[in-house]
Parts: structure tokens; sequence; C-alpha cells
């Protein structure tokens, strides 16, 4: 059961645990523009947003997943991540492996420092609080924007997963896809962290 997170908190973004109360918000941040989420499971109303937040909190509540309301200093949700994924290999409760995924933003502040910053208050926790030894950064292997934002991370391609998971989009049928998968491990995260912050001290 992965570890309860706190309010995790940057100067572009706040990470806060999902729940109902941001249901509206996401709801307004997810119909600005629909563009960027061919390969991304975004909710397009307030029935099927609340289910999305429902199914997620379900998630946290068993320990399998912890999801987050990406949420702007001004308090205005923007849109959601996740720690998902995790596994165990030492006795201990914190994860030794996890994957950061289920990300999306609202298309005002795509390609601002939210995301990046966002990852890095993830990133740190998973490495500087959990001690974990890799972190996974996976997306469908189509997803040539995504892949690039996360290069651009610092994570290394490690190669594409065949018929990995199901196609994640909102009314995409039901089928396979192929994912790429990247990761970052324990002795690389110092150099990505001090990349990282030398990006966002720069915005």
């Amino acid at each position: 059961m992965l570890p309860d997170v706190p309010r995790l908190t940057g100067r572009h973004v706040v990470l806060e645990p999902l729940s109902r109360r941001h249901v509206d918000a996401l709801v307004a941040a997810a119909g600005i523009d629909r563009s960027t989420y061919d390969f991304t499971l975004v909710p397009d109303d307030q029935a099927s947003m609340r289910d999305y937040v429902d199914r997620l909190d379900a998630a946290a509540h068993d320990g399998s997943m912890r999801p987050f309301a990406q949420v702007l200093p001004d308090g205005r949700a923007i849109g959601c991540t996740r720690f998902m994924e995790p596994r165990w290999w030492r006795d201990r409760p914190e994860p030794d492996e996890v994957e950061v995924g289920g990300t999306w933003l609202a298309h005002d502040v795509q390609r601002t420092p939210v995301n990046t910053e966002a990852k890095r208050l993830l990133l740190g926790h998973a490495f500087d609080v959990w001690g974990a030894w890799r972190v996974a950064l996976c997306t469908d292997a189509r997803n040539h924007r995504s892949r690039a934002a996360i290069e651009r991370l610092g994570a290394t391609f490690e190669g594409v997963l065949r018929s990995h998971r199901p196609v994640n989009a909102l009314h995409a049928p039901v089928a396979p896809r192929d994912t790429a998968v990247f990761s970052i491990i324990a002795g690389e995260w110092p150099a990505v962290r001090d990349a990282l912050d030398r990006r966002l001290a720069a915005t």
C-alpha cells in the first residue's frame, strides 16, 4: 500500500490530493481546448469527471495509487497527475519503484513551467522521501508530444512494450496500445534534479 502523500507545493503549481471538490474546476479546465487530448483520458462533462475522480479516489483508499489535482497558486485546478504502479522489493512501507503518470493539463498552462515543476515535486518525493530505486514515466508510443516532454525531464527511453495497456482516450474503443517506457533511477536523480532546478530557477 502506497504511503499517504501530503500537499506538495511549488512556486508555479501545488499538488493536492484529488477529491470531489476539484470536479467543477477540472471540468472547466478540460473544456478550454481539447485538441491535445487524443491519447489522454480527460473527462469532458460533469458526470464523467465525477466518475473519474471517484475511481481514482477508490484507488487512493486501497493504496494502489496517489492521485493529485494540479492547482495554480491562485487556487484554480488545472489538471491531474498521480503516482501509480508501485512495486516493493525491500521490507519497508515505501515503494522501491513507482510510476508517475495519468497526467493532463488545461490547454492554457501547457508548455509553461507547471508540468516541469509538478514532475520535480513528484520525483523529489519518490527519490528523496521514499528512497525509490526507480521512477517510470510511460506514454502511448504514438504520443510524440508526450515522449518529447518526458525526454526533456531527463528520463531515459527504455523501449516499447507491445499491447501493454488499453488505449487511454475518452471516446476510443477498448483496444491494446503500445507503451513507450522511460525511467529515472536513483543514481541519476541528483543530476536530473539539478537540471530541473536550473530550468525552474530561470522561469
